[in-house]
C-alpha cells in the first residue's frame, strides 16, 4: 500500500522554473526506480524523466533534455523534478511513479500536480 504524493506545481510564465516533489509512504523506497510522467488534456501519459535506485543514472525524453533534472533523496523517500526554461507545451498534470525492478512496469502512481505555463 504505497502512496505517492506530488507537490510543487503551479502557474508560471514561459521561461520560468518550478521544482516538483514526490514523497512516498514506502519504507523500501530506495529499492525502486522512479519516474516522472505528464499528461495534457486529450493525450496519454508521457514519460518525462527516470532515475535509478541510487540516483546516479537518469534518463529524459528529448523535449525536456537540458531543461529538466530528476533527482532523489532516499533518506526522505522523495524524488524531485527541477524544471527550468519552462515552455507552454510543458503544461500538463505531472505524476510520479514507482517502477518494479523485476518487470519494468510502473505499479504505483501519485495523484498528480498541475503545471501551467503561460505564454
Amino acid at each position: 500500500q504505497v502512496r505517492l504524493v506530488e507537490s510543487g506545481g503551479g502557474l508560471v510564465q514561459a521561461g520560468g522554473s518550478l521544482r516538483l516533489s514526490c514523497v512516498a509512504s514506502e519504507r523500501t523506497f530506495s529499492g525502486y526506480r522512479m519516474a516522472w510522467f505528464r499528461q495534457a488534456p486529450g493525450k496519454e501519459r508521457e514519460f518525462v524523466a527516470g532515475i535509478n535506485r541510487s540516483g546516479d543514472s537518469t534518463s529524459y525524453t528529448d523535449s525536456v533534455k537540458d531543461r529538466f533534472t530528476i533527482s532523489r533523496d532516499n533518506a526522505k523517500n522523495t524524488v524531485f523534478l527541477e524544471m527550468n526554461n519552462l515552455k507552454p507545451e510543458d503544461t500538463a498534470v505531472y505524476y510520479c511513479a514507482r517502477r518494479r525492478l523485476a518487470t519494468g512496469q510502473y505499479d504505483s502512481w501519485g495523484q498528480g500536480t498541475q503545471v501551467t505555463v503561460s505564454s
